[in-house]
Parts: structure tokens; C-alpha cells; sequence
């Protein structure tokens, strides 16, 4: 059985001159692979995406013609696509390295094995990997950094993550501020 899981591996940004260029940050490791990867639809999984060609500019930053793009109107139009492929297309990661999309709806526990909750998402805001978490039996969700630390198990056989919560982590919030 596979996955239905899509993972993002870049979004169009502007368009890149008069014949449909446009410009692609890429978010694999090697930026040039993105050609590599098929198939490469947006967000709705309906619009496909074939590579006719590109080109690196800099850094993450490429400059693509997608076949039937062959407009600067038809490419300003794809301005802020996300760029997915389904998650078998990508390969296996090393031991300590995950697809964000693996560790979603993975269980998290303590040590002891006290369920803490589920990982509904994975987000980065700048410094590290958050793992979002909703707590069991609440609507509330709390941040774990996903460190080493923090996060010294990730037993994806087993469909979980072990977490040493940070003291005062899973206290329920007050109802105002402290006088």
C-alpha cells in the first residue's frame, strides 16, 4: 500500500523574463534535483508540472521552463505554486533524518511510556524543527523542539517519537496574567 503523502519540494516565484521562465526556490538538498523528480503537481494535485529545463541562479534559487509555459502571462500566473511529489518518490533518509511529513500523526510518549499526544504538524520558524504537538483528550496544542535533546527517540517502526517534555510544558495555561 503507499502512502498518500505529498511532500513540497519548492514554489514558483516570479516570472523570469518574456518566454515563461519562472523562478523556483528549491527545498532539495541538491537544488538542481528538482528536475529528477516526477510526477510534480501543485498543492491540489491536479495541475502536473514537466521540467523542459533549467538552470541555477543562486543558492536554493533555480530559473525553470515548464513545459506549456511559453508566456510571461502564463508564468506570472503560477506565482506562489507549491511544487509537490508523492513521498515514494523520494529516497530513504538517513538513520537521523526525517521528511516533515513522515513524523506527522506519529504518537508522542514519555520515557515511561505516558502518552503526551499526537504530531500534527512540523514547522520551522527561523531557529529549529517544532514539532507540533496536540495533547491527548485536548484541543490544545504545545512546541517541542525536535532535538536530540528534547526528542532522543524517533521510533518510526514503532509510530513514535519518546520526549523528555520541558518542565511546566504540559501545565495547563492560566486564565490570566500573573499579579
Amino acid at each position: 500500500m503507499t502512502s498518500s503523502r505529498r511532500v513540497q519540494i519548492g514554489v514558483i516565484g516570479a516570472a523570469h523574463g518574456v518566454r515563461g521562465e519562472v523562478r523556483v526556490k528549491s527545498f532539495t538538498a541538491n537544488p538542481i534535483d528538482l528536475a529528477a523528480y516526477a510526477p510534480i503537481t501543485a498543492e491540489d494535485g491536479v495541475r502536473a508540472f514537466a521540467v523542459a529545463g533549467l538552470r541555477h541562479l543562486k543558492d536554493d534559487m533555480l530559473v525553470v521552463r515548464f513545459k506549456g509555459v511559453d508566456s510571461r502571462d502564463k508564468a506570472e500566473a503560477l506565482n506562489g505554486v507549491g511544487l509537490f511529489v508523492p513521498r515514494e518518490a523520494l529516497p530513504d533518509e538517513d538513520e537521523d533524518e526525517f521528511y516533515w511529513t513522515d513524523l506527522i500523526g506519529l504518537r508522542v510518549e514519555t520515557a515511561d511510556g505516558a502518552a503526551v499526544g499526537e504530531v500534527v504538524t512540523v514547522t520551522n520558524f527561523g531557529a529549529d524543527d517544532l514539532l507540533e504537538v496536540r495533547l491527548r483528550g485536548e484541543r490544545r496544542t504545545v512546541y517541542l523542539p525536535f532535538t536530540r535533546a528534547v526528542i532522543p527517540v524517533v521510533d518510526m517502526a514503532g509510530g513514535r517519537l519518546v520526549a523528555a517534555i520541558p518542565d511546566g510544558l504540559l501545565d495547563p495555561p492560566s486564565d490570566g496574567p500573573e499579579g
